[in-house]
């Protein structure tokens, strides 16, 4: 399998063009000057970055300058790199070896950040490793959204629970009690796509996991936020939110291969750490990959 880092460094292209930019106005230059990190500064910032995030990345370029007595552009984007990757790898996180069975993933996110493809190369992921998996539509609100998961499920041979009525609470409670009953190792939940500000369907959503909680007093045991890519520093707000009402205990950022934007990582490790355990870099299947915080930062960098 090819390394996530070779992957990168043509799937991130767009993301890695700001980065190129970065590193242009330190390469070369005979000498560090507050010019320097002015220019510097401005080139993170276009790179989606973040206010808090570029901050900190420049305060730890100068005390590396200082305390190492770092004199040319060249060797200070070295410092950047490595800076990077420190911010980066408390994101880190693999699930664990021997989760519960059924282990139940409760997926949430906006409108059209991909949640149903996700689930899709998460069952193929899962069905490599050797475990069944049971969908739950628990998508309720658009038919289209049944039908995907459906024709996934059919595609997948895994079996897919919903309804066309009733609420996204109750289709989830039932496919955990049936995946417990057929010995499911892993249960996947969709919902419907809502925005943090849509207060009523963030109530719901909080419902789905109380009500879960009843089929099982563990469950969720895990609650991913799936997050597009191409929304920037907005992703950071959709994580405080989310992670308020649900308690978030992962992260799967998708669309990483058509946006110039993918900096935005930085400013989520800065503002609210939330894991990434994914990330996803094009449409097949293999196309989701675990988050490796250095292989991420070697491919923006070369």
């Amino acid at each position: 399998m090819q390394s996530l880092k070779a992957l990168l460094r043509k799937d991130l292209e767009l993301t890695r063009s700001r980065w190129s930019k970065a590193l242009d106005t330190m390469r070369g230059r005979p000498r560090i000057d507050e010019a320097l990190y002015e220019e510097l500064e401005s080139q993170l910032l276009e790179a989606d970055v973040g206010v808090a995030a570029t901050t900190e990345l420049i305060a730890e370029l100068r005390r590396a300058q200082r305390d190492k007595r770092i004199e040319t552009g060249d060797a200070l984007a070295d410092e950047l790199k490595l800076a990077l990757v420190r911010l980066l790898a408390p994101l880190e996180r693999s699930l664990p070896e021997r989760p519960p069975k059924p282990f139940v993933i409760l997926l949430a996110g906006v409108n059209g950040a991909g949640k149903t493809t996700t689930i899709a190369k998460l069952t193929r992921l899962f069905q490599a490793e050797g475990r069944s998996v049971l969908l739950a539509a628990g998508d309720t609100f658009r038919a289209a959204a049944r039908e995907q998961l459906a024709e996934w499920g059919r595609r997948h041979d895994v079996t897919v629970i919903s309804q066309d009525k009733g609420d996204s609470a109750a289709v989830i409670f039932d496919a955990i009690q049936s995946a417990r009953a057929r010995g499911i190792d892993v249960v996947m939940a969709d919902t419907a796509g809502r925005l943090p500000t849509q207060a009523h369907l963030m109530e719901e959503i909080r419902k789905v996991k109380r009500v879960i909680t009843k089929a099982d007093a563990a469950a969720p045991h895990e609650t991913w936020l799936v997050l597009d890519a191409n929304t920037g520093q907005n992703a950071v707000r959709q994580v405080q939110a989310f992670d308020k009402a649900l308690g978030l205990t992962g992260l799967i950022v998708t669309k990483l291969d058509g946006t110039a934007k993918g900096g935005a990582v930085a400013g989520i490790a800065m503002e609210h750490p939330v894991p990434i355990l994914f990330i996803g870099i094009g449409e097949k299947p293999e196309d989701l990959r675990p988050f490796v915080a250095a292989e991420f930062v070697e491919a923006l960098f070369t």
